[in-house]
């Protein structure tokens, strides 16, 4: 299963339906100075919001969701969202 990402210009996080994209202004002030965090993204599946970090932005990590109900895992592979497949 794979969805489309989203991106938002404007900081409004009434806005951030699932998969939808938030890229900051001050990336190198937050997180590791290797991999800071770069972007804010809410769950593609429950739309929980979330800091993703430079790797995870450019498809190098996978992401697992962080809201209470929803374990979702899923990679970028540019604007496309894949979920991890069940085993």
């Amino acid at each position: 299963m794979s969805a489309d990402l989203q991106f938002l210009e404007e900081w409004i996080p009434e806005k951030m339906d699932p998969g939808t994209v938030f890229v900051l202004a001050n990336q190198s002030n937050l997180g590791h100075a290797q991999n800071p965090f770069v972007a804010v993204m809410s769950c593609p599946r429950c739309a929980t919001i979330g800091l993703i970090t430079r790797r995870q932005l450019c498809g190098g990590e996978p992401m697992i969701c962080g809201g209470d109900l929803c374990s979702a895992e899923y990679q970028l592979d540019g604007e496309t969202i894949n979920f991890r497949k069940t085993q």
